[in-house]
Parts: structure tokens; sequence; C-alpha cells
């Protein structure tokens, strides 16, 4: 009998390893984990940035002694901001490299085109950065998102905006494809609850670069706030071309537009712009001492000034850190999901708000704040929004 008790504790013993083993991305030392960035494409700002904030928090908790003696490997692919090429790299991380997880993949198109290649090997697709909603809808074990969608976040500010600024007339120019309809819908939703609709809808192609005819549509129609359904250039564009027209609403952009590029690259004209927007931008001289630490000690290893995609790099590898060392030693896909449906994250130091993950719920938050832009930069000016 103590044979037979003895043989089947090392048959047990034997499978637990052999488990263990099993485990893609994960080993005695190390966890490896994937992202895809644009380094060489249109966003190449926004990825560079992305990746110098994940590999900050990365190498901070090597010099701790990593997560349960455990050193994390960060491994970097580009798409160029193609998603046939966001394809390629998933499937060389996931199948070649066998990462444990993907943190932080840029771009809507590009994470809807690499999910399947991850899900066929459990990879949990980590925080990526875009704010559309399939991140999170419809509802899948492996798929966890950070912050509020695009739709949310216009669905649940635009009210308060409409409100504060006792606007009468609000106009809509959007990028005509799945991000500014997801602006512009969310928008729209927004203000049905206060039985108002656009007066003037006005959108554009991907990669335009003149904005007249839709400015003088929406300067004709009496606008005194636009809804902005833009980035960078469309942003500087819009913006530059009423105000050289004597059109001065009051302009207001999704998170998408919070960017610090929009007052370096549009100076002056900028100034009075408001965007949606969660976690800071950490600027060097930040009035807040924490933030300013945080800024100085990335300027000092990557010899630039960080950003608030910066900020969402670090920020979501210490959310990958939190729920690591919580799952245990034994770090498997199933052990890793089961911390994560229970993890509750107080907010840090960018101000992002409180996160809180279920078994049914992989949205982190779905509330936003108000930025304008004073002189030149962002200022925070309102507490998170409560729909």
């Amino acid at each position: 009998m103590k044979l037979h008790s003895a043989l089947t504790l090392i048959v047990l013993a034997t499978a637990a390893n052999l488990h263990a083993a099993e485990q893609q991305g994960v080993s005695k030392t190390e966890i490896l984990i994937g992202t895809i960035q644009d380094l060489s494409g249109p966003l190449a700002g926004y990825g560079k940035q992305a990746r110098n904030g994940m590999q900050l928090r990365v190498d901070e908790i090597n010099e701790q002694g990593g997560v349960n003696g455990r050193k994390l490997k960060l491994l970097v692919e580009d798409s160029g901001y193609d998603p046939k090429k966001a394809v390629l790299a998933a499937q060389k991380l996931v199948n070649q490299d066998k990462i444990f997880i993907m943190a932080g993949h840029l771009g809507t198109a590009h994470n809807n085109a690499a999910m399947p290649v991850q899900f066929e090997k459990r990879v949990v697709n980590f925080m990526p950065l875009t704010a559309a909603r399939e991140m999170y809808e419809p509802f899948n074990p492996l798929k966890y998102a950070l912050l509020s969608s695009y739709y949310d976040q216009m669905r649940t500010t635009l009210p308060k905006m409409v409100k504060d600024k006792s606007a009468k007339k609000v106009c809509a120019i959007y990028q005509d494809d799945e991000f500014g309809l997801e602006v512009l819908r969310g928008a729209e939703a927004g203000l049905k609850t206060m039985g108002m609709d656009f007066v003037e809808k006005t959108s554009f192609k991907r990669g335009a670069t003149d904005f007249s005819s839709q400015v003088a549509k929406m300067k004709s129609a009496g606008c005194d706030m636009v809804v902005l359904g833009t980035i960078i250039r469309e942003t500087i564009g819009t913006i530059g071309e009423s105000r050289k027209n004597g059109f001065n609403p009051v302009f207001f952009g999704s998170q998408a537009a919070y960017t610090d590029l929009i007052h370096k690259l549009g100076g002056k004209a900028m100034d009075g712009m408001y965007a949606t927007m969660a976690v800071q931008n950490p600027y060097l001289d930040e009035a807040s001492q924490p933030i300013r630490f945080w800024a100085n000690k990335y300027k000092t290893r990557f010899n630039e000034d960080p950003t608030v995609f910066s900020a969402y790099g670090y920020t979501m590898i210490d959310l990958f850190i939190q729920a690591a060392q919580k799952a245990g030693p034994n770090l498997t896909t199933d052990s890793f999901i089961k911390t994560m449906d229970s993890l509750t994250v107080p907010p840090d130091m960018f101000g992002a708000p409180q996160l809180k993950y279920t078994s049914k719920q992989h949205l982190g938050s779905d509330l936003s704040r108000l930025s304008q832009i004073q002189d030149g930069k962002w200022k925070v000016v309102s507490e998170y929004v409560k729909p």
C-alpha cells in the first residue's frame, strides 16, 4: 500500500512538473513578454515611447530580483503600423520566441489581426495601446484592456463640456474609418442624453492634409463646439485652418489627440483645445514630485523627454508585475487569468483611475477626465466624469 501511494505521488509530481515545463514563455529564470510597436511608420513616435516606458519598468523590476525570482525579458517587433506586418510579428513572437504574454500592442486593426494568432496558443492580449471596444468586447478570457474606449470617453464627457460651455450648436469632424466613427458614435450617444444632435458632421479620408472645405462647412453652420475625431496632423490642420478663418469654437478631441505633439507641432494656435484623458502627460517640470522624478529618470535613461505613451508603457508592465507576483511562483496562463479576474489596482502617480477586473469585466475603467492646452502645455481641468 505504501509503495502504491509513493508511486502515485511520483506520478503526480512528474505530471505537475511536466505541466510547469509546458507553460509557454515561463522558465525557471525568465518570463518572456512580447510587444508589437510601430517603430518605422507614421506612429513611430508613439511606438518608441511606449517601448521605452515598458523597458524602464522591466529594468527596474529586474534590478530588484524580478518576479518571484524570474527576470522579465521584453521582446519587441516592429509592425510599421501595417496590420499585415503585425500578423507576421505575432506569429514570430508566439510561435518562434514563445512569449508568455503580448503587452501594449499599438493599433486597432493591428490588434484585431494579431489576436487570432495569439489565442490559438492561449497567449493573453494584455493592455493594448488602442481605445477600441474590440479590445474587451465581445468578452474573451484572454483579452484585458486598460482604459475607457473612444465611444465611452465621448459619451460620458461631451454632456459635461456642452453644459460647462453653454454650447448650442455642436458639430463634428471625423476620420472616415472605425476610429473616427467610434468617436462620432460616442458623441452622438452623449448628445442624445441631452435631447441634442449634431448640427453639422463632416469627414475626411485617412492621410488628408487639407481641411478647408470641412472648416468652411462648420463655420457656415455657426458651430460653437467642434468634436474632433482626429489624431495628430488632422487636429493641428483643423484647428489651424479654423483660426486662420476667424472661426473659434470650443475644440474637443478624444484621447487619441491627447499628446504633447499637438502643442509642440501646432504651436500657439492649439491653446484652448480640450481632450479626454486618464493617464497624465509627464512633463519634466510637472508640479507633482513623483511624476517629475520619474520623468527625469526616463530622460536620463533614454536621452529624450517622456510622453503619455511612455507612461502607458510603464503602467502596463507595472500592472503585469502586480498580477504575476500575486499569481505566485507557479505562473501559468490559468493562474494569471485567475489573479487578474480579482485584481483591483489603486490610482497611480500618473492619475489613472482605480482599475478593477472581474471574471466578467476585462476593462479596467470606463472613466475619463478632461485636459486643456494652456500656454503650450496640457493641464488637467476636471475630475473623472461619472457617466
